[in-house]
C-alpha cells in the first residue's frame, strides 16, 4: 500500500468512529493546551520582569553599602558610601552619568491628608539615569541642590493619594509638610507602573535638603551609574571596585564594604528564576500528554481487536505486514497530531484570554507551538507502535476465523 492510500484508509477508519476518536484526542488536546498556555505565561512573565528591570534605567550599575557581620551573622548595612565616592566615580572611563541617592521614611501631610512614604534625596541627574520623566511641573536644578531648597517632586501614586480630596486641583505650587517641614511641590513624575520600589510611590527632594533638613544622614543608600555602553560593564565594574577599595583603605585580605549590581546580572538572575518556574510548570502540564498517549494506545488496542477480521482480509488479498503496521501507526499519529493542533489553538486562546481579562502578561513563543506539535507526533509514534506491531503480527488464517 502507498503512503497516500494508507493515510486515506486511516482517515476513513477514524471518521467511522467520530465520538471515540474525539474522546481519544481529548487527552492530547488538554495536555497540549496546558503546555502552550503555561509556556505563554512563563514567557510573558520573563518579558514583564525584563521590562521592569530595564525601566530602572538604561545600562545601569548600582552600588550599595555592604552588609556588616558579627561572628558570621549578617547584621544590616554598613555606612560606607559618601557623596565624595559618587563624585570620584564620575571620572571613570565608560561612565556617562552618576546619581547618588539617600533614602528614608517620613510622614507627609497636606491639609487633612496624611501619608507615610519613602523620601529619597536625589541630584538632577537622577531622573535621566533612572529613565524617569516629569508629567507636570519641573524637576530640581543644580541651584536647588546648592541652596538646599525645600522643594519636592511627587510620585504619581503619592500625588493621587495626598490630593484625593481635591482631584481637580493641581499639586503644583502647593505646600505640604514632610516630618513637620514645609516643602513646595514643583513637579509630579509620569506614572511608571507598579512593582517593588516603584517611583510612583516615592517622594523626591534635593540630596542636600534630605541631609541637612530632614534626616541628617551623611552616608548614601545607593549610587547609580549609567554606562556609555553595556558592553563595557565588566571593565567599569573592575575599575569601580578598585577605586572604592582604594578610597575606603581596604587591605587585599579584607572583603569589600560595598556591593555592585549590574542590570545584566539582574536580568540573568530573573531570567533563570522565571525559566525554572516555567520548566517546572511545563513538566507538570506535560504529564497530561503522557496520559493522552496512554489513551491513544488503549483505543488502538481495542481497534486492533475489533478489526481483526478486516486485517485478515487485507492480508488475504495481498497486504504485507509492513502495510498493516503503517496503517495503524498512521492512525495513531493522525489522532495524536489532530489533538495537538486543536490543543495549540485552545492553549493560545487561553493565553489571550488570561492576558485580556486576567491582567497577566502572556506571550506564546513560536517554539512552544513547534514543541507541542513535535511532542504530539512523537507520542503518537511511541504509543501507536505497540498496537500497530500487534496488528501486523496477526496470523491471516486465524484473523479470518475471528468473529
Amino acid at each position: 500500500m502507498l503512503i497516500k492510500e494508507t493515510a486515506k484508509s486511516a482517515w476513513r477508519s477514524l471518521a467511522s468512529n467520530r465520538l471515540r476518536t474525539l474522546l481519544t484526542m481529548l487527552g492530547m488536546i488538554i495536555g497540549t493546551a496546558a503546555v502552550v498556555a503555561v509556556l505563554g505565561i512563563g514567557e510573558g512573565a520573563r518579558s514583564s520582569v525584563e521590562g521592569r528591570i530595564r525601566s530602572l534605567g538604561a545600562n545601569l550599575l548600582m552600588v550599595r553599602p555592604g552588609s556588616a557581620s558579627a561572628s558570621g551573622v549578617r547584621s544590616g548595612t554598613v555606612k560606607t558610601l559618601t557623596e565624595d565616592d559618587a563624585e570620584a566615580l564620575k571620572g571613570l572611563d565608560g561612565v556617562a552619568a552618576v546619581a547618588p541617592e539617600r533614602s528614608g521614611s517620613a510622614q507627609l501631610r497636606y491639609m487633612a491628608s496624611n501619608l507615610n512614604a519613602s523620601v529619597t534625596g536625589i541630584t538632577p541627574a537622577y531622573l535621566e539615569v533612572r529613565s524617569l520623566s516629569v508629567a507636570s511641573g519641573v524637576s530640581f536644578s543644580d541651584l536647588d541642590e546648592q541652596q538646599r531648597a525645600r522643594v519636592v517632586v511627587l510620585g504619581a501614586n503619592v500625588a493621587r493619594q495626598l490630593y484625593a480630596a481635591n482631584v481637580s486641583a493641581s499639586p503644583l505650587g502647593t505646600r505640604l509638610q514632610i516630618n513637620g517641614n514645609a516643602f513646595r511641590v514643583v513637579g509630579v513624575l509620569a506614572e511608571k507602573g507598579s512593582g517593588m520600589g516603584s517611583p510612583d510611590d516615592g517622594v523626591f527632594v534635593p540630596l542636600s535638603t534630605h541631609r541637612s533638613v530632614l534626616f541628617g544622614q551623611d552616608h548614601l543608600s545607593t549610587i547609580s551609574l549609567q554606562l556609555a555602553s553595556e558592553d563595557r560593564s565588566d571593565m567599569v565594574i573592575a575599575q569601580l571596585e578598585q577605586l572604592l577599595r582604594l578610597r575606603h583603605r581596604l587591605r587585599a585580605d579584607q572583603p569589600s564594604d560595598f556591593e555592585v549590581r549590574s542590570q545584566a546580572e539582574m536580568l540573568a538572575t530573573m531570567g533563570q528564576i522565571t525559566g525554572t518556574f516555567t520548566m517546572l510548570l511545563g513538566s507538570v502540564a506535560a504529564v497530561s500528554l503522557i496520559v493522552g498517549g496512554i489513551g491513544i494506545m488503549n483505543i488502538m488496542l481495542v481497534s486492533v481487536r475489533e478489526r481483526t477480521r478486516e486485517i485478515g482480509v487485507r492480508m488475504a488479498v495481498g497486504a504485507r505486514r509492513g502495510d498493516i503496521l503503517r496503517q495503524f501507526l498512521v492512525e495513531a499519529v493522525v489522532v495524536s497530531l489532530a489533538g495537538g493542533v486543536a490543543g495549540v489553538g485552545l492553549g493560545y486562546g487561553a493565553a489571550v484570554l488570561l492576558s485580556r481579562f486576567g491582567e497577566w502578561a502572556t506571550i506564546v513563543p513560536t517554539y512552544a507551538v513547534g514543541l507541542a506539535l513535535g511532542v504530539s507526533i512523537l507520542i503518537g509514534i511511541t504509543f501507536g507502535v505497540g498496537p500497530a506491531r500487534r496488528a501486523s503480527r496477526l496470523d491471516p488464517v486465524e484473523a479470518l476465523r475471528f468473529e
